[in-house]
């Protein structure tokens, strides 16, 4: 039996698209046939995501649009940071079968890069509330360091209230934030995070929820009418200390940040 997955090789579309289209559709749409949508299955990993996450690794280890350290050779500036990418098998409308490609949170400092879809809100666009609250926080951080480095005892209580001050704007800002997040299921439903994961037991949702490569990716499918075929998620990069990720190793969807928001966005 002939194992079409190295005939099968696709190409990255035009410069300014997200959608990558498979070369061959029609070993693409044998290799599909059958299947059915899960979130990630690090034991037993489709084809079609192999070439898609091959594709995209060759893209990160050789692109020069943007630079993050990864930590993977010497020339990288500033702190190492590994990252958790994301690679969404697709269907378009047309029947056309490729693949999306994500990042969870930030990359290189930004949230939009080519080849890969953008997040479910940008908080970093100038003018934000968020950049504004942000630096809000900075100006009181620096008040307490000033009253702090001059005399602590004298400005005790001034002190007090300036950290008031900042946990209460600090909560404002979150929960605004928290409220920015809207998702579609596929329905075509919109649910706010706040009550996705109000819904599962917690209070509030985890800082970080809504950022992670598999929430953007399901996303943009729904919200451009592409069916999901298959997900997977990879570490590329150097492991933080107080982590244990490998380099090109397979992962599932976190479930602190990510379960509930997809349990939501895969119901009817």
């Amino acid at each position: 039996m002939t194992d079409t997955r190295d005939d099968c090789t696709q190409t990255l579309s035009t410069a300014d698209r997200i959608f990558s289209r498979f070369e061959d559709q029609d070993a693409a749409q044998s290799m599909a046939q059958g299947l059915t949508f899960h979130t990630g299955d690090t034991d037993n990993i489709h084809p079609l995501c192999e070439i898609a996450v091959a594709a995209l690794q060759q893209h990160l280890a050789g692109q020069q649009e943007w630079k993050h350290n990864f930590g993977l050779d010497t020339h990288g500036n500033g702190a190492v940071i590994g990252k958790m990418f994301g690679i969404l098998v697709v269907r378009t409308q047309d029947g056309t079968l490729g693949y999306l490609s994500a990042f969870s949170g930030k990359l290189a400092n930004g949230n939009h890069h080519r080849k890969f879809v953008g997040p479910v809100f940008d908080g970093l666009q100038a003018g934000s509330f968020l950049n504004k609250g942000m630096v809000r926080l900075s100006a009181i951080n620096s008040e307490i360091a000033a009253l702090v480095q001059e005399d602590a005892t004298l400005h005790h209580a001034a002190i007090i209230q300036l950290k008031e001050l900042r946990k209460t704007h600090s909560i404002a800002l979150q929960k605004k934030l928290h409220e920015q997040y809207n998702f579609s299921n596929k329905a075509g439903q919109i649910k706010n995070m706040v009550d996705i994961f109000t819904k599962h037991g917690y209070r509030q949702p985890p800082a970080g929820a809504g950022e992670c490569a598999g929430p953007k990716l399901l996303q943009y499918a729904f919200l451009h009418q592409m069916e999901p075929l298959a997900l997977t998620e990879f570490w590329w990069g150097l492991s933080p200390k107080s982590a244990t990720w490998k380099h090109g190793a397979y992962y599932k969807p976190c479930k602190e940040k990510c379960a509930p928001i997809l349990d939501y966005m895969l119901s009817e």
